[in-house]
């Protein structure tokens, strides 16, 4: 058995049971405490600490809460079986020369599909409407109604935005160490329409973009309405976009003609990967050098499960050619459909391009979400969503790891909610989503996240709602559908 020491870090925002299960969660991490093996019980935990049998039970539910450990039952808690990881990732031979992508079909397709109020939610990245601050929310909607009686009667008319929520987020982020103001920000409908806006206003079309591959297939899904060409950069499930193939682009023949990054650095959709801090600092100072834009989502940003919030790009900005987009969608209030850009030196030209677009953002979900940002509840609600998200992603990755086919390598992120699955070569996801969505199994298919359909044999899963026997049983028909494809490819 190992001796648990005393260095518990406990301060006045962090509760003593979250101490104890940090430092239990590092001896995991670093391996003094192995898959299989025991963990002290409560008792011998409460006297190693010197703290509360109450205290020790709250710390163990809590690793367990993480995927960490696992109880068995008259036999105590045990440290979880460690889940294969995708990393390094399985090399994929990217395009050189940029392409138009193609994801209309199969992106409606699964909108069909999502209709269908029996199909395991696995597909699309939603969470639970039961993680949010509902009753909250309503209560601020009220306040916001009373405040102003006129705010459903009248058109709202400012492209910009309420300036109490662009306040409110200049706060949120000054607290992280990124340095905002009420006319750095615009509010969009959605961090959809603010990566559209950006691809906007720095790509005309016929020119080209570079993304992180994977990416989200929302960026190629607006490059290709906007006619806009795109060239991929390889990205490691664990440490995101590779910045010395970036380099390498842009010294290249090929790089003359991009005129922007489209990136998600923290905990990107859809590999879950999260670069590192110089690695962020270096890509800034190589678009300054290279005169071109960076798109930054920023939409996981805030649910990280470990340390601090990463910080985004956009701290390191001096000139305005970051813009830093994302929305209240993942992590407040995801039917409020409110999302935010800062536009950096393309301030007015992307002002007229979103009256152009969707007009002025309706007012009053915007004072809703400003008067609840006020209220100084949300580190409160984030710390409890980031803690059953980090909860439902262990608990699906056991169900992946335990009913997919043999050789399958999953990705482990340290935010989000999403997991990046490869399967043996020769299964292709993209042929097998009818089949699977009559079986009620629902996914992403790989393809969708490249502009040259790569990662045909890898999908994406959604880990946004708790993991119920409904969805260990779609995992299992789904595993049995995979497997069924491996004799053919053998």
């Amino acid at each position: 058995m190992i001796l648990l020491g005393y260095s518990c870090a406990v301060t006045d925002s962090s509760p003593l049971y979250l101490a104890v299960a940090d430092d239990l969660a590092q001896l995991i991490g670093a391996g003094a405490l192995k898959a299989h093996e025991r963990v002290p019980s409560v008792r011998q935990l409460a006297r190693q600490r010197r703290v509360s049998i109450t205290t020790a039970v709250a710390s163990l539910r809590e690793l367990e809460q993480r995927g960490l450990i696992e109880a068995r039952p008259k036999s105590g808690y045990f440290v979880a079986r460690r889940r294969p990881q995708l990393a390094p990732a399985t090399p994929v031979e990217l395009p050189k020369r940029a392409r138009l992508a193609g994801t209309q079909a199969v992106l409606k397709k699964m909108a069909e599909a999502s209709l269908d109020p029996g199909l395991a939610r696995l597909g699309q990245a939603l969470p639970d409407p039961a993680l949010f601050p509902e009753r909250a929310l309503r209560a601020s909607l009220i306040r916001a109604v009373r405040r102003d009686p006129k705010l459903l009667g009248e058109y709202p008319v400012r492209m910009g935005g309420s300036p109490a929520l662009r306040a409110q987020i200049a706060r949120h982020y000054a607290r992280i160490g990124v340095a905002l103001t009420v006319e750095d920000l615009v509010i969009t409908n959605g961090c959809t329409e603010a990566l559209t806006l950006a691809m906007r206003v720095v790509a005309r079309p016929g020119d080209t973009i570079a993304v992180e591959s994977p990416t989200y297939f929302g960026v190629l899904r607006a490059a290709e309405d906007h006619g806009v060409k795109v060239i991929e950069i390889p990205s490691h499930p664990r440490d995101g976009l590779s910045v010395d193939a970036v380099r390498d682009l842009l010294a290249g023949r090929a790089g003359r003609d991009v005129r922007a990054v489209v990136l998600m650095p923290s905990f990107n959709n859809p590999n879950g990967s999260c670069m590192p801090l110089p690695a962020r600092r270096e890509l800034v100072r190589l678009a300054r050098q290279a005169d071109i834009v960076l798109v930054e989502d920023d939409i996981y940003g805030d649910l990280h499960f470990e340390g601090s919030r990463p910080l985004p790009c956009k701290a390191f900005d001096t000139d305005g050619r970051v813009l830093l987009c994302s929305s209240f969608t993942k992590w407040l209030a995801p039917g409020s459909r409110t999302g935010f850009i800062t536009p950096g030196r393309f301030r007015d030209t992307l002002r007229s391009a979103k009256q152009m677009l969707s007009g002025a953002t309706p007012l009053a979900q915007q004072q809703m979400l400003a008067d609840f940002m006020a209220s100084g509840r949300c580190e409160r609600h984030l710390r409890t969503l980031r803690r059953q998200l980090h909860q439902q992603l262990a608990q699906l990755a056991q169900c992946v790891q335990d009913a997919f086919p043999a050789g399958t390598r999953l990705t482990h992120p340290l935010g989000g909610f999403v997991l990046w699955v490869e399967l043996p070569e020769g299964i292709d996801t993209q042929a097998l989503y009818d089949e699977a969505v009559r079986q009620r199994a629902d996914y992403v298919p790989g393809p969708l996240f490249s502009a040259a359909g790569h990662y045909r044999n890898c999908l994406r899963l959604n880990a946004g709602y708790p993991v119920t026997e409904a969805t260990r049983a779609a995992i299992r028909r789904l595993g049995r559908l995979l497997a069924a494809q491996l004799p053919a490819v053998r």
